[in-house]
């Protein structure tokens, strides 16, 4: 095996990145990673990992899957409380210094691509949208709203579908309360890191069939294991719907059959299609977001100790 630097030398501290879709076998990388490395800490980059809440549901790693690695990030925030890409780039970026000031190598792992880019790219500092504004974009029919952003951001709105109610309305009233299109604010972003740290990434890819069944597997495994009770839990404390832990995969599937209005076949089955829906979107994301130099390798294959190795070169 290679002689493994130490995270500071030679220049820029150093980070590793592992993404990919749910289920590809990021978390297991990560772990034979730092066990290589020999001095590493873990740091959860999945948007639904980041809820105590969802400890099952999310497929957080168990104590005996971290192996004595120290992970950091996972089950930090309550599900009462929304983690924004901003809150977690600044929590990430806290472990990361925390991280390099022990002497230690971070290793970012997860599939959630916004978080990602907003920690190496940083955020666009848009000011806080005016209230008025935003709801009366938000009240528009999104062909109203599209027809709008057509003529006040033409480039916005001929970069997206005019279905895509959210994005369609983040443009619009973002234009309307700043008089500055998304994009403009977009490329004053601050706040990332990529220019001060040396970035090992893998990007994990996966063949369709082979992603498909290991999605479908794991989410039956998740509702014999635990998941059941995780959102019964949930929908006892009554939380808003709109909260991000209340529209995690799988948890509106079992929401359904604990009302009754589901079977729990259906649930089950509902809860699989929404998981390998979502691994197509990561997959596509990560197919085309990152720069196109980052090393990718088969999901397929990641078990072999080259994927570790080309890591740590």
């Amino acid at each position: 095996m290679s002689t493994v630097q130490s995270p500071n030398e030679g220049g820029k501290p150093k980070v590793a990145l592992i993404a990919g879709p749910t289920a590809s076998g990021k978390s297991d990388l990560a772990v034979r990673l730092a066990i290589a490395h020999g001095n590493a800490v873990v740091i959860n980059a999945d948007s639904a990992q980041v809820y105590a809440d969802l400890a099952v549901l999310s497929a957080r790693p168990t104590a005996d899957e971290m192996r004595g690695v120290p992970h950091r990030l996972f089950g930090t925030w309550v599900g009462a409380s929304a983690c924004s890409a901003a809150d977690w780039a600044a929590a990430a970026r806290r472990e990361i210094d925390a991280a390099h000031g022990d002497g230690k190598l971070p290793i970012l792992v997860g599939g959630t691509g916004l978080y990602l880019r907003t920690l190496v790219d940083g955020i666009a500092p848009v000011p806080p949208i005016d209230p008025e504004v935003r709801e009366a974009v938000r009240a528009l029919p999104v062909a109203e709203a599209y027809a709008a952003l057509a003529r006040e951001d033409p480039p916005r709105a001929a970069s997206l579908a005019p279905a895509d109610t959210t994005r369609v309305a983040r443009a619009l009233e973002v234009v309307r309360s700043t008089g500055r299109s998304l994009a403009d604010w977009q490329a004053r972003r601050e706040g990332g890191i990529g220019a001060f740290v040396e970035l090992r990434p893998l990007i994990l890819t996966a063949e369709r069939e082979w992603l498909a069944e290991r999605c479908d597997r794991r989410f039956a495994s998740m509702v014999e294991g635990g998941a059941v009770a995780e959102v019964e839990a949930l929908l006892a404390r009554k939380l808003d719907p709109s909260r991000p832990v209340m529209r995690a995969i799988g948890v509106p599937e079992l929401a359904g059959w604990l009302r009754g209005e589901l079977s729990q076949s259906q649930a089950i089955v509902a809860g699989q299609l929404a998981t390998r829906r979502y691994a197509k979107r990561q997959a596509t994301w990560f197919r085309h977001q990152p720069p196109a130099d980052w090393p990718r390798i088969g999901a397929e294959d990641c078990e072999r100790d080259d994927a570790v190795e080309s890591l740590l070169s």
